[in-house]
């Protein structure tokens, strides 16, 4: 698990539009990292339109914003197009971005258990260093924490 102070793990992933996105791409501003399973299902659904709503406020305050799950980047595009997200959806098919940040895991589901993405998210710092880990965290969640470790 990542803490406070790690170097994040560098990543250089393709976006919904075939665009490689890199974590060196945001240096100089603080950047978001959201996990999550899947897209277009209902908690990632929540998670990613409350980041879209809040995207124009958390950029004003110095922050950009990436989602990152397992999903093809054409079911990425699929669901920023239908939620109107705007903002990088990263394809980590192979989980090594998951796994480099402590968030690929086993999980149960009706009895059964799986390997998957554990719903975490990353405020990295303009130095490419963690400053807030969140592992387990609500879909709910993810924007009010982030703006409180903005607010300091």
């Amino acid at each position: 698990m990542l803490a406070p102070g790690d170097v994040a793990p560098p990543f250089e992933l393709l976006d919904q539009d075939g665009t490689t996105v890199s974590l060196t791409d945001f240096a100089g501003r603080k950047l978001l990292v959201y996990f999550y399973p899947k897209a277009d299902t209902p908690g990632c659904t929540t998670q990613s339109c409350a980041v879209r709503d809040a995207r124009e406020d958390l950029s004003s305050l110095g922050m950009d914003v990436v989602g990152i799950s397992p999903d093809k980047p054409d079911a990425q595009a699929k669901f920023d197009q239908k939620f109107g997200l705007g903002f990088p959806l990263l394809a980590d098919t192979d989980h090594a971005v998951a796994e480099a940040y402590g968030v690929w895991g086993e999980k149960m589901n009706y009895g059964k258990k799986y390997f998957g993405i554990i719903r975490s998210s990353f405020l990295i710092d303009e130095n490419g260093r963690v400053e807030r880990a969140w592992y387990k965290i609500s879909p709910k969640d993810t924007v009010p924490k982030a703006r409180k470790a903005l607010a300091g």
